[in-house]
């Protein structure tokens, strides 16, 4: 068994007009940026994503939104990235903005298997609209659909050929939880071990989640750099 695929354009060959699909990342920490750009470059269209959020202007799911691929976006924070607030504002681009817990949560059962759950964030605002809610110890919940994807596209630090995975430190966030959730998930990797090199207690996804790999070199750009000048006072 090799689940070893040799670019992030084969990677993603299958994917069609239409598609949901789950992107893991945080900002730009941890994003599967090769294979946004390999989904760029075919040219597909009317893609329903989801994301904690849009990226930025020029680089992550912002590309995509820059050629009108995306015709919804499921997040929770959107606000680095102009050109989705532009689409947003005008009408060309569906939004459902969940709550971060929220939106981790409906992930979470998608990948095992719960079609729906109740919680407490969100009764009372917009987020409650047309929603169920019920009491449970005098406390109003909401009723909250899980998320399930097309195609999930994660990226980890390691991997072996049978597509165990491991995340680097907070590059881990919401990609451990969307590779569970995706129909086919696609992993976008730094390094490709072999079989027995990884401790099996440091298996973050288990391969049996994972359909593919693509081993690629990233940028890893930062959203935002903040410095100060060398010599300051203590």
């Amino acid at each position: 068994m090799n689940k070893v695929v040799a670019s992030p354009a084969e990677a993603i060959a299958d994917v069609r007009d239409g598609a949901t699909i789950l992107l893991g990342g945080f900002g730009l920490c941890g994003i599967p940026e090769q294979l946004i750009l390999a989904l760029r470059d075919k040219g597909v269209r009317g893609l329903t994503c989801v994301s904690n959020n849009a990226g930025v202007d020029d680089w992550g799911i912002g590309l995509l939104l820059r050629t009108r691929q995306v015709a919804k976006m499921i997040s929770s924070y959107v606000g680095e990235n102009k050109e989705f607030e532009r689409q947003c504002l005008s009408g060309e681009l569906e939004v459902e903005l969940v709550p971060q817990g929220t939106l981790a949560e409906r992930i979470r059962a998608g990948g095992a298997g719960i079609p729906a759950f109740y919680t407490p964030t969100g009764v009372g605002t917009e987020v409650a609209q047309g929603k169920e809610v019920r009491t449970f110890d005098g406390k109003p919940c909401l009723l909250e659909r899980a998320i399930q994807g097309d195609f999930a596209f994660v990226r980890a630090w390691k991997a072996d050929r049978w597509g165990n995975l491991v995340f680097r430190k907070t590059a881990r966030n919401f990609n451990p939880m969307m590779a569970t959730a995706g129909k086919v998930t696609i992993a976008e990797v730094e390094e490709l071990l072999e079989l027995g090199d990884l401790e099996p207690d440091a298996v973050h996804t288990p391969g049996i989640f994972v359909d593919r790999v693509v081993v690629c070199r990233q940028e890893k750009r930062i959203e935002q750099r903040t410095t100060r000048a060398a010599g300051g006072a203590a």
